[in-house]
């Protein structure tokens, strides 16, 4: 398999945030996945390459998801949320990522 370089300048910007919440503790406890919000456009590749660069870490797969965004009322006026893409990185076993911030 041949190895594509990207832009490290994108690479920095494609992962937005993590995602901390029960669903994702879930996941990571169950299946040593990390969840975290991506640009729209991201490719599965390009969020590989990110976690790799950024966390020093080996990625075996990346699951991506797309949540719409829902329509909320505030009284009369109607607002929609932002379309969402999600990326599950599942590392290899026995690594972990540590995104507290405290030094390991």
């Amino acid at each position: 398999m041949s190895t594509v370089k990207f832009d490290e300048g994108r690479l920095m910007q494609v992962l937005v945030a993590p995602i901390v919440s029960e669903k994702a503790t879930m996941v990571a406890e169950k299946s040593n996945a990390v969840t975290f919000k991506v640009l729209q456009d991201a490719t599965k590749p390009e969020i590989k390459a990110a976690v790799q660069l950024m966390f020093k870490v080996d990625v075996v797969g990346v699951s991506v998801v797309n949540t719409k965004g829902k329509t909320k009322r505030f009284g009369k006026s109607i607002g929609r949320r932002d379309n969402v893409r999600k990326a599950y990185v599942t590392l290899k076993p026995g690594q972990e990522l540590n995104l507290t911030g405290e030094a390991a």
